[in-house]
C-alpha cells in the first residue's frame, strides 16, 4: 500500500450525533393560523421544566398540532407576535 493511500484511510471521519438541550413544553392553546398562505398554526404552550418553569409562551409552528402535544423547545426567551384579529 502507497503512503498517501494510507494517510486517507486514516483521517476518515465517523459520522456523530450532536443533540441541543431543550426544554419540554405542553400545548394548552390553538390560537390560530397565520403565515402568507396559513401554513402554520399559533399556539400557547406552558413550559413544564427549566428556569422558565411554568411559563406560558406564545410558539409558531408547522404540522400537525393538537391540545396535549409535547414539544421540545431549544430556547425559551423569545416569543411569537400576537396575531391580528381582523375581522372583514
Amino acid at each position: 500500500m502507497k503512503p498517501q493511500e494510507k494517510k486517507r484511510k486514516d483521517t476518515k471521519k465517523q459520522s456523530e450525533s450532536v443533540f441541543t438541550k431543550a426544554v419540554p413544553a405542553k400545548v394548552e392553546e390553538l390560537v390560530g393560523r397565520t403565515g402568507v398562505r396559513g401554513e402554520a398554526m399559533q399556539v400557547r404552550v406552558k413550559v413544564l421544566e427549566g428556569r422558565d418553569e411554568g411559563k406560558i409562551l406564545r410558539r409558531n409552528l408547522k404540522g400537525p398540532i393538537k391540545i396535549g402535544d409535547l414539544l421540545m423547545l431549544r430556547e425559551t426567551e423569545i416569543e411569537a407576535r400576537r396575531l391580528n384579529k381582523r375581522s372583514k
